[in-house]
């Protein structure tokens, strides 16, 4: 019945107009006479000045949306859009967030959350949808349709079907001859996946004396898009309907779907570290990230750290079986400190003794990291870009990957839990930037970078590893139990002196090294990259950081070796120089003054002996996604 009376509307001559009624359907009057047709919709015969002939009582309350000249003119189409973008799908008719449309004057139109929250009624029968409208994606044939109405999206008054997987619409015209490909354009249906959709409000008009409620004007659906460089953007959707009943219907079954979605966090525990970079966390967080986790109904707890620790002795005691996920607002230590602390309390609940940690369990919460830092390698290196609103959203949208995480132990005891570490060059210019914190942090890092090229000098050492093998055989071994070292015990030792020596985990990229300190290194496939820079000239080692910057190999060089391994072993020599005296006597020195730097996530950590490395595969879950998944899924809309 509806798909007749949408042709004979379509195909009505001109003085035809499309009016919305709260309890009335489509009233379709032609010069014989009018009848009823539909849910949520009349049409008139008439002109504004002189209105069609209406039941008595509903005209006050109808609402133009539709209307046709005498006689018809024809429309000059849009032009087609760039071929570039006719392999992306069809354009939305979004508009960014902070655009909302404006009413009368003296009013303003906002996106309220309302209606009763009680058991949503049966929608109209679901059937299985046909070919209903030209250009229709054939894997859409067979969904199962939940609603079907018409909307006011744009300037257009559209057919809009809600089926299982996707929202689809096209705008509502006047049929044409077969063949006249000129106007082909204006019937192409756009859509949105449901998958993108992170939440649904009530479309309100509030004047000042309505602050919280006020003449209902539709549905706006709040959307996430993927635009270019891996970086995502929230988008609103408008669904202008003035029935009451109407849009009930289609918000209750929006709410529905939305629960679906059982991957989604409902609760978070933030963690605000204020002293971040240039002090930005705070105003970054309440700016960017709260706003978006209001609108997506993401409840969330915030403490503001206020010392070094601060996190971890929290994480250890705080009740978190509320909470769905922990986030962390700061840089890389502040992320590493939060990571650290989780993986501990997961060890701690499962009885393991944490002096010695040889098999750790999994984190039991996934950790969300929002960049504000400095440098933001493990964000970046998990979304592909340092983006807060791209990692919010990651979170808001509930998208998981577990990660690689490495343990770091000394001689009979367990160090910490961490993503990558430096040695030499790398923790000796941490150690002299953590001795001038009160400079700022672009300036502290490049002084300290300075002052460790001049005063560079080489640490002798013994390094073995355990090469990195992911045969079947060896992958069946582990899995019935058998030790490492008898599944594979082919270690390998280099000794000499070394500039630097660096294992990681995780890429490590940021905006200095866009394609990471260790390009080939995947977050979790389950092995490190060890890389080391053996004694050479001060000119030489220059360049060889400053290849990173560039697309250029930064490892082609006769002194730099990379190695592809599951277990590191760094051994300084006992007549090495440990802790020089130019850099300084600050707060992480030890009584002894014979320790090793160690830049472990940023973080210093002095330590006076040997540091076995471990690699765990998929120890902690992050919210984010794969780069694969990022390259390989559709961008839906490239209009905005």
């Amino acid at each position: 019945m509806y798909e007749q009376n949408l042709k004979e509307l379509q195909r009505l001559g001109g003085g035809s107009h499309l009016f919305l009624f709260q309890d009335w359907g489509p009233f379709i009057e032609s010069r014989s006479g009018g009848r009823l047709a539909g849910p949520g919709a009349g049409l008139g015969h008439g002109s504004p000045a002189c209105p069609p002939r209406l039941p008595p009582g509903f005209l006050p309350g109808a609402r133009l949306l539709w209307q046709r000249g005498t006689p018809p003119e024809p429309r000059r189409p849009r032009s087609p859009p760039p071929s570039s973008e006719a392999s992306a799908g069809p354009r939305l008719g979004l508009s960014p967030r902070s655009a909302m449309p404006r009413g009368r004057r003296g009013g303003r139109v906002g996106a309220l959350e309302g209606g009763r929250e009680e058991e949503a009624p049966p929608a109209a029968v679901a059937v299985r949808s046909a070919q209903w409208a030209s250009g229709q994606q054939p894997e859409a044939a067979a969904e199962l349709i939940l609603l079907r109405g018409i909307f006011e999206i744009g300037r257009d008054s559209c057919d809009v079907v809600l089926s299982e997987r996707a929202l689809r619409w096209q705008p509502i015209r006047p049929e044409r001859l077969t063949g006249d490909s000129k106007y082909d354009f204006l019937h192409k249906e756009e859509f949105v996946e449901l998958k993108d959709i992170f939440s649904v409000k009530l479309k309100r008009r509030c004047s000042i004396k309505q602050q919280r409620s006020g003449t209902l004007l539709g549905i706006t659906l709040f959307i996430c898009l993927k635009k270019e460089q891996n970086k995502l953007k929230d988008s609103t959707l408008d669904l202008i309907n003035l029935s009451e009943d109407h849009c009930d219907i289609w918000f209750r079954q929006f709410k529905k779907i939305l629960a679906g979605f059982s991957n989604r966090p409902k609760s978070l525990k933030i963690l605000l570290n204020p002293q971040s970079h240039k002090k930005e966390a705070t105003q970054v967080y309440y700016e960017k990230v709260e706003p978006l986790l209001k609108i997506a109904g993401i409840k969330t707890d915030v403490t503001i750290t206020e010392y070094e620790g601060h996190a971890l002795s929290l994480l250890k005691e705080c009740e978190l079986q509320g909470f769905d996920g922990v986030v962390c607002v700061g840089g890389d230590g502040s992320a590493s400190e939060v990571a650290h602390a989780l993986l501990l309390r997961a060890q701690k609940n499962a009885g393991l003794e944490t002096d010695s940690i040889l098999t750790p369990v999994r984190a039991q919460l996934p950790l969300g990291v929002i960049p504000a830092g400095s440098t933001n390698v493990l964000a970046h290196s998990l979304h592909g870009v340092s983006h807060v609103v791209t990692a919010t959203l990651h979170i808001i949208m509930g998208y998981v990957q577990p990660v690689d995480v490495c343990t770091f132990s000394t001689i009979g005891k367990f160090l910490r839990f961490g993503f990558s570490a430096m040695f030499g060059f790398g923790g000796r210019a941490l150690a002299v930037a953590e001795n001038h914190r009160w400079m700022s942090p672009n300036q502290r890092m490049d002084f300290a970078i300075m002052k460790a090229l001049a005063k560079l000098k080489p640490e002798e050492c013994e390094i073995s590893f355990l090469p990195f093998n992911s045969s079947q055989d060896l992958e069946e071994r582990r899995a019935q139990g058998y030790p490492k070292s008898d599944c594979n015990d082919q270690w390998q030792m280099i000794q000499g002196q070394f500039l630097n020596v660096s294992i990681m985990a995780i890429p490590c990229q940021c905006s200095v090294a866009p394609r990471g300190l260790a390009p080939n290194t995947r977050l979790n496939n389950g092995s490190m990259a060890l890389i080391t820079a053996r004694n050479t000239s001060r000119p030489e080692f220059i360049k060889h950081l400053k290849r990173y910057a560039s697309i250029k190999n930064q490892f082609n060089f006769p002194f730099v070796d990379t190695y592809t391994v599951e277990e590191v072993k760094v051994c300084p020599k006992s007549n090495s120089s440990g802790h020089h005296p130019e850099e300084g006597h600050g707060p992480h020195e030890t009584a002894s003054g014979n320790c090793f730097p160690w830049n472990v996530d940023g973080d210093l950590m002095q330590v006076a002996s040997e540091v076995h490395v471990r690699v765990h595969p998929r120890l902690i879950n992050l919210y984010g996604r794969s780069m694969e998944e990022m390259n390989d899924s559709k961008v839906t809309c490239s209009c905005l």
